[in-house]
């Protein structure tokens, strides 16, 4: 059933938009609470002759939603994640989670209302849109850097990492001088891959 909002109502929709509810829905609560009036023919005709005091409000809540704006813009949400070998996170970041952390920082937004560009699955910056109002957007960046503690774990396995190369790499000097043979080369270079994976993943 096609309902006009009459006033603003969370993870349904703003004030003037016609939207789509089921039948009990908009008469046990929304119509009955006058939030909404059936979308017929002659309540069209009715918003039309409200349309002044409509307007109205209908501004007003612009206003809030553009000093919403004002605190949203350009903000940077820093999560911080735990990610697997290939430094990929456990899991992707969440419109509920970037909605909880919006407002930890005093800014209400509801899960709905926000749009990634892509799932989030691995480390670094990315940016967010939040859809506040009918034209009315705010766009800000998620910052998902790796754990500290984990970050630390992988500094401490790079440097075993690092000795176990050398002394192997040693290992291979000194069988080359005594004439036997070593398969060292071959270990060492998987020593480095793990480096290079190890200082990408430190960078992020």
């Amino acid at each position: 059933m096609k309902v006009i909002l009459t006033e603003k109502v969370p993870a349904l929709g703003n004030i003037g938009e016609i939207v789509n509810v089921s039948a009990g829905h908009a008469r046990n609560y929304l119509v009955p609470n006058g939030f909404a009036m059936v979308a017929d023919d002659s309540n069209k005709n009715l918003l039309a002759a409200q349309q002044k005091s409509l307007a109205k409000k209908i501004q007003g809540q612009k206003d809030v939603a553009l000093a919403l704006k004002a605190k949203i813009e350009g903000m940077t949400i820093e999560l911080i994640k735990k990610v697997g070998a290939s430094g990929k996170l456990f899991g992707t970041v969440t419109n509920a989670e970037l909605s909880k952390e919006l407002e930890v920082r005093g800014v209400e937004v509801e899960r709905r209302l926000i749009h990634l560009e892509a799932p989030i699955k691995g480390l670094g910056i990315f940016n967010a849109k939040a859809k506040i109002f009918q034209d009315v957007e705010a766009t800000f960046k998620i910052k998902v850097s790796i754990d500290p503690k984990q970050a630390e774990e992988l500094k401490r396995n790079q440097e075993e990492a690092l000795k176990n190369a050398e002394a192997r790499k040693k290992a291979a000097a000194e069988a080359k001088a005594n004439g036997t043979s070593e398969t060292a080369v071959v270990e060492l270079t998987e020593e480095q891959r793990l480096k290079a994976e190890v200082d990408k993943l430190l960078r992020s």
